[in-house]
C-alpha cells in the first residue's frame, strides 16, 4: 500500500475544503479520498489500485448517520450503516425492496460497517480492472477493454461502448431507482439533489468518469419519497451462491396496484448493466391493465429490448426476462 496522509473532518464543510483544495496552479487536487466504512476503498489501496496522497476520514461528520421521517420523504443519511438501514422500522415497513436489497448485499460483517453512501459509489468488480496486470479503460484510460473479447460472463448487456462493458455491481442503487429516490451531493458550490438513476454515468469514452460526482463533492443524504410507502415492492437477485456474490441479474419493482389493476409501476434491474439500468417499456406495457401471469410474461418479454450481448453474457438476454417475471409474480402473488 502506497504511504499517504490522513484527516479526520470535523465538520462538512472542513471535510469538502479539504478534499477540494487546489493545487498551486489552480487545478483540483484528485489526489484524495474520502473514507467512511473503507469496505470498497481499503481493498482498492491493498490491491494499489487506487492511490491516494491523502484519505479524509468523515466517520465524525453530524448528522449524516440518522435516519428520519420528513414528511415529504424518508431521509437516509449518507454514513447510515448498511445493516442499520436494512432494520429501521420506516425502512423495513415502508420500503421492503431497500431492506431486501440491502441484506442480498456482502455478507452480514461487511453490511455492519459499510456505509449506504459508499455503497452507492462503490466502484466496480470487473475482474480486468481488479487484475493490476490487465489493461482496462477504467483504470488506465486508453489502454483498452479485453472483456468485450474475454471472459465476460458477468458482463453488461446494457449501456455499454466500445470502451468498457463492465456491470454496476450494487443492489441498493437498483431498489432507490425503482423508488425515485434522489441523493443531496454537497461540494464546494454548494449542495445539489438529482435522481439516483442520474448519479452514475455510462461509460461511453470515457469509462474511468463513473459518476456524476465533481472533484470534492460528497453524497450527505437519500432521500425516498414519502409517496411510495403505499406502494408494494420488493427485490430479487439472482446469483451463482446464496450469500456473499455479486448478482447476474436483479430486479427491483416498485408497483402501485388498485384492485389488482397495475395504476402504476417502476422496474430497475442490476447485474446486467453498466449503471442501474430502468425497463420504461416494460412499465408502459404494465401500467393500467389488470395484473396477471400472462401480463407478466409478455410485458417483460420486452426487459431485453436493446441488449447488446458479448458472447459469454447471452445468456443474460432470456435470464433478465425471467428475473424480472419472477419478480413482478412474487410481488403481485402470482407465484
Amino acid at each position: 500500500m502506497t504511504p499517504f496522509a490522513y484527516d479526520r473532518a470535523p465538520s462538512l464543510a472542513a471535510a469538502v475544503a479539504s478534499r477540494a483544495r487546489h493545487r498551486s496552479d489552480g487545478v483540483w487536487d484528485a489526489g484524495a479520498d474520502f473514507f467512511a466504512g473503507g469496505t470498497d476503498l481499503v481493498q482498492l489501496m491493498r490491491e494499489s489500485l487506487r492511490n491516494p496522497d491523502r484519505v479524509v476520514d468523515i466517520t465524525a461528520l453530524p448528522g449524516l448517520d440518522q435516519i428520519e421521517d420528513r414528511g415529504s420523504s424518508v431521509r437516509l443519511g449518507a454514513l447510515v450503516r448498511m445493516s442499520d438501514a436494512a432494520s429501521h422500522t420506516l425502512v423495513r415497513d415502508h420500503y421492503p425492496v431497500v431492506t431486501e436489497a440491502l441484506l442480498a448485499s456482502a455478507s452480514a460483517q461487511v453490511r455492519n460497517l459499510a456505509t449506504l453512501g459508499g455503497n452507492l459509489l462503490q466502484r466496480t468488480r470487473c475482474g480486468y480492472f481488479r487484475d493490476p496486470g490487465s489493461p482496462c479503460n477504467k483504470r488506465e484510460p486508453g489502454s483498452g477493454c479485453p472483456a468485450i473479447q474475454g471472459q465476460n460472463r458477468f458482463h453488461a448487456i446494457f449501456g455499454g461502448s466500445e470502451h468498457c462493458i463492465a456491470t454496476y455491481a450494487g443492489d441498493l442503487a437498483n431498489a432507490l431507482a425503482a423508488l425515485d429516490a434522489t441523493v443531496t451531493i454537497a461540494g464546494p458550490q454548494g449542495e445539489r439533489a438529482i435522481l439516483v438513476t442520474e448519479l452514475h454515468r455510462p461509460p461511453g469514452a470515457t469509462p474511468a468518469v463513473e459518476t456524476q460526482l465533481a472533484p470534492g463533492e460528497l453524497i450527505t443524504a437519500i432521500d425516498v419519497p414519502a409517496d411510495r410507502r403505499g406502494w408494494r415492492s420488493h427485490y430479487l437477485k439472482i446469483r451463482d451462491r446464496a450469500s456473499f456474490e455479486w448478482s447476474i441479474a436483479s430486479a427491483a419493482v416498485a408497483l402501485d396496484l388498485d384492485g389488482g389493476v397495475v395504476r402504476d409501476v417502476r422496474i430497475a434491474v442490476g447485474g446486467v448493466a453498466t449503471t442501474p439500468w430502468r425497463l420504461p417499456q416494460v412499465e408502459a406495457a404494465l401500467r393500467g391493465r389488470r395484473l396477471t401471469p400472462e401480463l407478466a410474461r409478455g410485458a417483460t418479454a420486452l426487459a431485453a429490448e436493446g441488449a447488446v450481448p458479448h458472447g459469454r453474457n447471452l445468456y443474460k438476454v432470456e435470464l433478465i426476462r425471467r428475473t424480472v417475471a419472477r419478480a413482478l409474480e412474487e410481488i403481485g402473488g402470482l407465484a
